[in-house]
């Protein structure tokens, strides 16, 4: 008898534990169910190439690109003083690195020109034009391409420097583009020419040294410069008025 109460009693006692555990386990689920859900933590995406903020919500949704965690929409980054100009990654080169690379390969394949034999380099034509169009990027270039040929000792002629030094309130200037104020003969046996047009990724660029009385072609090179680093020249006015094309101006000559 006395083993049959002992069992009774923990039989009883099994049971209460059950019941309030299940008591407890229902608690829980209930006040589960009554606390509101918490939305999911911001998570910021650092792998993004443009470091761009996404947020994920509790229903999988995103914020829009360009607008951080909070909605505050970014700006991208600015790598000029003019407004609305060239926007984009840093610049590791600029147009001069090219120049330097097609000199390189005109001074390879070139015949005829030494030392002795003066230069001239016009600005490179818009090759979809009649020829007579140029813009930004075809200016600089032959600026550039006077100091890239001056280094390897190549004679070259600055056709647009006049004989006096004019004197204005803008500044003290020695070059103009007025042919009536520069000399009309001078010794230049060839000149450095050539043509762009735009490419899929940049701008193609074929330049070529010639022979001002044979036309020959003495020396050529080629090379796409990238639409960053095209991007990247600015023009002094920072306008975007007509007769603009790809942040740069086109002029006449």
């Amino acid at each position: 008898m006395k083993n049959q109460r002992l069992n009774s009693a923990f039989i009883l006692s099994v049971c209460a534990l059950s019941l309030n555990g299940c008591s407890m386990m229902m608690d829980e689920e209930e006040m589960a169910e009554q606390q509101p859900t918490r939305p999911a933590m911001n998570v910021i995406d650092v792998t993004a190439e443009d470091r761009t903020p996404v947020a994920a919500t509790s229903s999988n949704e995103t914020q829009p690109r360009g607008m951080d965690a909070y909605g505050a929409i970014g700006q991208p980054p600015l790598y000029s003083s003019v407004q609305g100009a060239y926007k984009g990654r840093p610049l590791t080169k600029h147009i001069g690195d090219y120049v330097k690379n097609m000199t390189q390969d005109l001074i390879a394949n070139m015949e005829y020109v030494n030392d002795k034999t003066p230069i001239g380099v016009t600005h490179f034509a818009l090759l979809d034009t009649n020829l007579q169009q140029t813009d930004l990027l075809g200016r600089q270039m032959a600026e550039s391409f006077v100091h890239e040929l001056h280094k390897f000792r190549v004679p070259v002629i600055d056709f647009k420097a006049t004989e006096y030094i004019r004197i204005t309130e803008d500044g003290d200037f020695v070059l103009s583009r007025d042919y009536l104020e520069l000399s009309s003969s001078l010794p230049i046996e060839y000149v450095l020419t050539g043509t762009m047009t735009k490419h899929q990724g940049g701008v193609l660029v074929n330049a070529r040294i010639l022979g001002m009385q044979s036309r020959a072609v003495v020396a050529s090179a080629q090379m796409l410069v990238p639409f960053y680093v095209v991007d990247a020249l600015i023009p002094s006015d920072g306008s975007e008025q007509n007769g603009m094309r790809d942040g740069v101006k086109l002029s006449r000559g």
